[in-house]
């Protein structure tokens, strides 16, 4: 409860309990400075996000760098932070074959103000689009990225604040794209298999580039499609990266079951962003295409192309409060068609989380007012999580609802209460890293 959340928790005593506070200051800073920049409009076509012929197999492997400026961050006593650069990395598609992917690397500038040694962290990102103009990256040095062909069309780096927070702690940092944004090939959004390879590999990347080793702590942050990923990449990294020492996991408001969240959003500010979960599905499970083709026009059908190629922003002003039955033949939502279609369900089982449990504790906040990603869904995936024995901290956040189906106070408010208020995010995070115990399963 927000009661509870707002709880002080700054008597906490050493570097963990003064790093949190840091990080409340720093963090509400950094999000000025997401207006402080002016934005600046995106250059031509970046040869940076295509891949070599030859890609390689290793995941994890660093295809290349490119050094990058970092205008919004914040200041240490050294001055201004340091090296950022373009990553593009190895990672794996959910049939197993290697595919590059690109991302954001900070490297640390300032010492570790946490406890043990310096950690290695792996942001998760919230939606940004389906295009590849939406990569995180292209956002990183001004804050907010602009283009005017075809049309115009803006996307703003949502995770400035969580990665300036962990850079002037002293961690280095690595902000994952996903597969398909920015690199050639659809974006699978909220595909849970290639979402946690992405975060995954992204970890042994910034290892990497970090000159560490797998032994180096390391933990996950995400909110929202983020949460989903990094909360998907607990769930994975026993069997699918053993060696990393993952200490604790932040899954926001976690997007964990599709059919929810298409259920939620249908006719919601942002229910453009079905457009994205059914291309993503399209492309990974194409025996699908028929049935979809069936059930969708011609207009639908050109519609979930347009989406394909837009940011959140796009779907915002140029399809807002979108019902999906607008795309069908019948008038029936595809939500709807799509827990008809026999096809549909084993792949939204597939994408499900909650079938196997983390091997490492998670924090798992939600609103339970949410309009974007259902209360009732998170919830779920703690008890399932629970039920196998993981080690799970879960805390619902009661924010009153404010303009239902706006997405932005309602979804976009618990993630500021969660991850940067006082008893937060980064505080339980901190915890894990200095080697605080914890066990079992806490529901709040």
């Amino acid at each position: 409860m927000i009661r509870k959340q707002w709880r002080s928790r700054w008597g906490l005593r050493g570097s963990a309990g003064r790093s949190a506070a840091v990080a409340v200051v720093i963090a509400c800073a950094a999000a000025v400075g997401i207006a402080a920049h002016q934005p600046e409009a995106a250059a031509a076509p970046d040869d940076f996000y295509l891949p070599p012929a030859q890609i390689p197999a290793e995941p994890g492997t660093v295809i290349k760098t490119r050094p990058m400026s970092l205008l919004a961050t914040l200041p240490t006593e050294q001055g201004w932070p340091g090296k950022a650069d373009h990553v593009m990395y190895t990672t794996r598609l959910q049939d197993g074959s290697p595919v590059a992917v690109t991302g954001t690397y900070i490297d640390a500038a300032g010492p570790w103000l946490g406890a043990g040694p310096r950690p290695t962290v792996v942001i998760g990102p919230g939606t940004s689009g389906q295009g590849d103009r939406c990569a995180m990256s292209k956002a990183f040095s001004t804050g907010i990225s602009i283009t005017a062909d075809p049309s115009p069309s803006l996307s703003a780096n949502q995770e400035l604040p969580s990665s300036a927070v962990w850079s002037r702690l002293g961690a280095r940092v690595l902000v994952t794209d996903y597969i398909g944004l920015g690199t050639p090939g659809i974006h699978t959004y909220a595909n849970r298999i290639e979402q946690a390879h992405a975060v995954l590999d992204g970890a042994r990347a910034a290892n990497a580039l970090g000159g560490v080793g797998a032994d180096t702590p390391l933990v996950f942050w995400g909110y929202s499609q983020g949460g989903g990923a990094v909360g998907a990449a607990a769930e994975m990294q026993p069997d699918y990266a053993p060696e990393l020492n993952l200490r604790g996991t932040w899954a926001g408001g976690p997007v964990a079951d599709l059919t929810a969240i298409l259920e939620r959003i249908d006719g919601a500010l942002i229910g453009g962003a079905i457009g994205f979960a059914v291309n993503g599905l399209l492309a990974r499970y194409p025996d699908l295409q028929k049935a979809v083709d069936r059930v969708t026009g011609p207009a639908g059908r050109d519609t979930l192309r347009e989406l394909s190629d837009m940011c959140i922003g796009d779907i915002i002003t140029r399809h807002p409060f979108m019902k999906t039955s607008s795309l069908t033949v019948d008038g029936r939502s595809l939500t709807e068609h799509l827990n008809e279609i026999p096809e549909a369900a084993p792949a939204l089982t597939e994408l499900r989380l909650g079938s196997r449990a983390p091997a490492t504790p998670v924090l798992i906040t939600s609103g339970l007012n949410d309009d974007t990603v259902p209360y009732n869904q998170a919830r779920r995936l703690a008890d399932e999580w629970c039920a196998q024995g993981a080690t799970v901290t879960f805390r619902t956040n009661d924010l009153p609802p404010i303009l239902p189906g706006t997405t932005i106070p309602n979804h976009f408010g618990p993630e500021m209460i969660d991850g940067f208020g006082p008893d937060n995010a980064i505080t339980y995070l901190l915890d894990r890293l200095a080697g605080k115990p914890v066990s079992g399963c806490t529901i709040d």
